[in-house]
């Protein structure tokens, strides 16, 4: 769990008004730490999309899932790591010389994730919000009132048309089409 302090005042510069009320701040992010879970949990996401996006039903385009985790939050008790990550996920393929997105997601998760007698890291389980009127609350529960886990990350999209690039052999300034 992130740590978490009892707020029972009111923030001097307005921006935090409660009183009693429980608040989740996210929590500092051990780098090394998420530098090994991070390519986990991005493997694990792209292999769970596979076959699920519009490119699968258009062979020609060789079309593949490329997802980008953004750490929220990070804790690790008892070997086991909970990890509050922003996702997205961008089907891709390629046609023609340009690159071509299929698809995208973007979904604010809570992965845990234990390590394995290797040494490495496997996810255990992967939890992200319910659609429709339950999704405000479990994005609150889970990452607290002041963390943002839908702001757009704009170096994640470049980052993930990059590899896509560097996937299907396209030059680095190969245009982006839709499916």
């Amino acid at each position: 769990m992130a740590a978490g302090r009892w707020v029972t005042g009111v923030a001097a510069t307005g921006v935090l008004v409660a009183t009693g009320a429980w608040v989740r701040w996210p929590a500092g992010v051990d780098g090394p730490l998420w530098e090994e879970v991070r390519p986990v949990i991005e493997a694990r996401l792209a292999a769970q999309s596979q076959g699920t996006g519009y490119g699968a039903t258009r062979p020609e385009l060789g079309a593949r899932w490329f997802c980008r985790a953004r750490a929220l939050d990070l804790d690790e008790r008892d070997g086991l790591v909970r990890a509050g990550v922003a996702t997205l996920c961008v089907e891709y393929g390629a046609r023609d010389g340009a690159l071509v997105e299929c698809g995208a997601d973007a979904v604010p998760q809570e992965v845990r994730l234990r390590r394995g007698p290797d040494g490495g890291y496997r996810v255990v389980s992967r939890e992200e919000a319910p659609d429709g009127a339950g999704s405000a609350a479990w994005r609150r529960d889970h990452f607290g009132l002041l963390t943002d886990p839908d702001r757009p990350d704009p170096a994640a999209q470049v980052a993930l048309e990059r590899a896509a690039r560097s996937h299907f052999g396209l030059p680095a300034d190969a245009h982006v089409a839709q499916c």
